[in-house]
């Protein structure tokens, strides 16, 4: 190489910008949710709320990529597979259990953080819950097992209804489960089920239709990463229809729905985090133990009851974790 050549090499090494500099050694989050941007905003920030604990700041020592499938989950194996081919140093998974899937079948070796709602370990993404094996580990939202307590607490507000509508997505793989777990709870209670299934949008407005030309006395919403996405259209037409419905989180609730039963999914996204946080300082999935959620919310919308006529009892109010006025 001729002096001036090398120079001028050397002159342009350092002239680089700091930023682009730090980049090339800034490790990289690939962030797969199967639901949206828009309807996951505040969750995002939790979730970086939970790197920020183990000292990461995205854009100042760690980047993150965004993937949204916005609940079309056949999106989802080619967005893990460009997380792959980058490649990134951890994958987290939000919206349930098709992320996860897409990125467990995508890479055994590049961590992954997931978010699920049923049994990691019988859907194949652990080989326990204290020892995850493998390359993944993350936290388990109980969404799914809590059909019969939501059922019961839509009992409590609409006692007279000897029918519940049941509204659930039959593309996810423990759709039969969330079905045979609310019928056994409804048998219990001497109810029966008229089973609403979706999963376009076209689908859940035919399932409206259908409650209102049946006059289906109530409804619970099953838990699904495509209803979230679309929790505006559903609690409209729940309340255009008058039909008392109990969803499975806040959110549902924070924009006019009746009320909702489930998790927090505010911490559980700032425990994603936190374990993300973990595995880049050098922890493995493997070692890291499967989290069950234990903060749950039971919300009431006093403005809805009022607006279809309903009476809360005091037992009901008492039992509330935050009521909306």
């Amino acid at each position: 190489m001729k002096r001036r050549e090398f120079i001028t090499f050397i002159g342009g090494a350092t002239a680089w910008p700091l930023t682009a500099r730090a980049q090339q050694t800034m490790p990289v989050i690939g962030y797969l949710s199967a639901r949206s941007r828009e309807d996951t905003s505040h969750l995002i920030a939790a979730f970086q709320r939970g790197l920020a604990e183990n000292g990461y700041i995205e854009g100042q020592n760690v980047g993150i990529q965004y993937r949204f499938a916005d609940g079309e989950y056949d999106r989802l194996p080619r967005m893990a597979a460009e997380f792959v081919q980058r490649p990134v140093a951890v994958i987290t998974t939000t919206g349930g259990e098709p992320a996860a899937l897409a990125a467990k079948a995508a890479t055994s070796t590049i961590p992954i953080v997931f978010t699920v709602g049923s049994d990691p370990v019988k859907q194949g993404l652990a080989e326990s819950f204290n020892r995850p094996g493998g390359n993944a580990t993350g936290i388990l939202l109980l969404t799914n097992q809590l059909e019969p307590k939501r059922l019961g607490l839509l009992r409590d507000m609409v006692p007279n209804a000897s029918t519940v509508g049941f509204l659930v997505n039959p593309s996810l793989s423990f759709a039969e489960s969330q079905l045979s777990d609310m019928q056994d709870a409804a048998s219990a209670m001497k109810q029966s089920v008229h089973v609403l299934r979706a999963n376009t949008d076209r689908e859940i407005d035919v399932a409206f239709e259908t409650i209102a030309q049946q006059r289906i006395p109530a409804l619970a919403v099953a838990a699904s990463p495509f209803f979230d996405t679309r929790r505006n259209r559903i609690v409209e037409l729940a309340n255009r229809n008058r039909v008392p419905t109990i969803y499975h989180f806040r959110e549902f609730t924070g924009i006019g729905g009746l009320m909702s039963y489930g998790i927090s999914f505010s911490d559980a996204y700032r425990q994603v985090g936190v374990y993300a946080g973990r595995v880049l300082k050098g922890a493995k999935p493997a070692d890291l133990p499967i989290v069950q959620a234990t903060k749950f919310e039971f919300v009431i919308n006093i403005k809805t009851a009022k607006q279809l006529g309903l009476k809360i009892s005091d037992n009901l109010l008492s039992l509330a974790d935050e009521v909306i006025e």
